[in-house]
């Protein structure tokens, strides 16, 4: 199978990703306990698709109890951008990074089809499933048990050789492939990522509390931000990159090789007054194939809101006054908090 596994590490760079690894589903049988920990404290805040599938989610092998290989893949994402400079522009709003280009979703999926309609006809028989970050997958244990990088001190994956900036798939497979060696923790004491953070989202290193991070807040948490909260956000409507942005490590990160995930050119640093009038049919085409739309064009303008509200900027207040009766209770409570900030 040695053979195999080489020659399956030449198609997955052929298709576009730049590094692999491969570990058994059953490689870390701690995450399930750790998952626990997690939803016991309630950091995981109103993800309940978190506690529903812990069973799934804490244990790969139960997924799919006929697979004997999990296959990681690392897509990077990375451009010639510096994802800080966006937050000095307060009247813009800044978005994260892997968010200015095309759906990931859609774009790793195909190459992770690619390279598993190759498997499959290189070992006729056997079976795959792919999973991009829509199934209850643990996808960083599991890169990192298959040597592609490790968790940080921010709970996110990165390489000695990637950085932070790249997406993460999974083939899962009936095929017994040798393994590779799990990475080991090089973040030494390097506490960047930590000190950064706007809402102090780490009560300790390698641990999150979804409930004050900014990507959460930003995207998962629906209905009003806690008032204490809204003030640390800054004008970041859509994610956040600080932790990453920071990490030393990035000076290794690999350049993405897909253009389509390029910034589009009304991404980069859109202004908060456009972004705040977007009805939603508006919102829907401007951010068609973009994984914004998921979120809907309510929480979206209630960020923007909160953006404008920080903005410091007094003509925005016009903006948010006319939002103060939005149909969506969040949007006019958002619009209220801006006039108030502004004013």
């Amino acid at each position: 199978m040695s053979a195999l596994k080489d020659a399956l590490l030449a198609e997955s760079v052929a298709a576009g990703f730049a590094k692999m690894g491969v570990c058994r589903p059953d490689a870390v049988p701690e995450t399930a306990e750790r998952l626990r920990a997690f939803v016991d404290a309630g950091y995981h805040g109103q993800m309940g698709w978190m506690a529903e599938r812990m069973h799934w989610r804490g244990d790969a092998s139960a997924l799919w109890p006929e697979a004997k290989s999990v296959i990681m893949l690392a897509e990077p994402y990375t451009h010639d951008i510096d994802p800080l400079t966006p937050l000095e522009a307060r009247d813009r709003a800044t978005i994260s990074v892997y968010a200015q280009g095309r759906d990931y979703h859609d774009l790793v999926k195909k190459r992770l089809k690619r390279v598993g309609r190759w498997l499959l006809e290189q070992a006729p028989g056997e079976q795959i499933k792919v999973f991009v970050d829509t199934a209850p997958v643990m996808e960083k244990p599991l890169a990192q048990a298959a040597g592609l990088g490790w968790q940080g001190k921010h709970t996110n994956l990165l390489g000695r050789d990637l950085g932070s900036w790249f997406f993460l798939g999974a083939i899962f497979t009936t095929i017994e492939l040798p393994v590779d060696a799990p990475e080991e923790e090089h973040c030494g004491s390097c506490t960047a990522c930590l000190d950064i953070c706007p809402t102090d989202a780490f009560p300790a290193p390698f641990r999150l509390d979804a409930r004050k991070c900014i990507s959460y807040l930003t995207i998962e948490h629906k209905g009003p931000v806690d008032r204490d909260l809204r003030a640390k956000m800054g004008n970041r409507i859509y994610g956040c990159d600080d932790c990453l942005a920071v990490c030393p490590w990035n000076k290794f990160a690999q350049a993405a090789r897909d253009i389509r995930y390029a910034p589009r050119d009304d991404l980069k640093s859109p202004p908060l007054a456009e972004l705040a009038q977007l009805d939603d049919a508006g919102f829907r085409a401007r951010f068609s194939g973009s994984p914004i739309k998921r979120i809907g064009r309510d929480r979206f303008v209630r960020n923007v809101l909160y953006a404008i509200g920080n903005s410091g900027v007094f003509e925005l207040a016009n903006v948010a006054k006319g939002l103060t009766d939005d149909p969506d209770p969040a949007v006019a409570d958002a619009a209220q908090w801006a006039v108030e900030r502004l004013q």
